[in-house]
């Protein structure tokens, strides 16, 4: 389903717009392939990574260092991200990529207004996430898939989601706009830019 970089082309597809932003917090960040292309792409940013499973940190150290880039640059916090206590108003970006679909409504209505508490006026968010096409096909066989990625998840990790909930409502309530997205694999999948009202 996501065979040829797919996923990875969805997580970079606004990379472009981060380069004047100086300090991201990224979220969630799995393996590292984004944070590798985030570095390559913007030289003066400083990174703070937050991940829970220490195989993960693990594996992104390794490749920075295969990839050559100073590890000062990045700042690991290993901690669930509900539990972090992120400081106020100092990234002016936020990246959570497939990451927010892992979490219950009722969680998402914490830890949305905590990240965007850690954000400054002019601070850009960046989400890639799953979605429901909103009819025909399309919608059908999302929800086909989400059902077999919900099911197995639940039985290989201790994933506090059933389903997927939708955050656009919590962003704009944390005093984001969407400013554009982008879909793909059918409209399975949207790559978003969102911005503080405030900038």
């Amino acid at each position: 389903m996501f065979a040829g970089g797919l996923m990875q082309r969805c997580r970079t597809a606004f990379l472009a717009q981060t380069q004047n932003c100086r300090r991201a917090l990224l979220v969630g960040e799995g393996t590292g392939k984004f944070l590798v292309a985030l570095l390559r792409a913007n030289p003066g940013i400083h990174i703070t990574c937050v991940e829970s499973c220490a195989g993960m940190i693990t594996q992104t150290r390794r490749r920075l260092q295969h990839e050559q880039f100073a590890s000062a640059r990045v700042q690991f916090e290993q901690m669930d991200a509900l539990d972090w206590p992120p400081p106020a108003e100092r990234f002016d970006l936020v990246v959570t990529n497939f990451f927010l679909d892992c979490f219950s409504a009722k969680q998402l209505q914490t830890l949305v207004p905590r990240l965007a508490a850690a954000t400054t006026a002019e601070a850009l968010w960046l989400l890639t996430d799953f979605r429901l096409p909103e009819r025909g096909w399309r919608r059908w066989r999302a929800g086909v898939i989400l059902a077999a990625l919900y099911a197995g998840f639940k039985l290989a990790t201790s994933l506090s989601a059933n389903w997927l909930t939708p955050p656009d409502r919590l962003l704009r309530q944390a005093g984001f706009r969407l400013v554009q997205r982008r879909l793909a694999n059918f409209g399975f999948v949207h790559s978003d830019v969102w911005q503080r009202q405030g900038a």
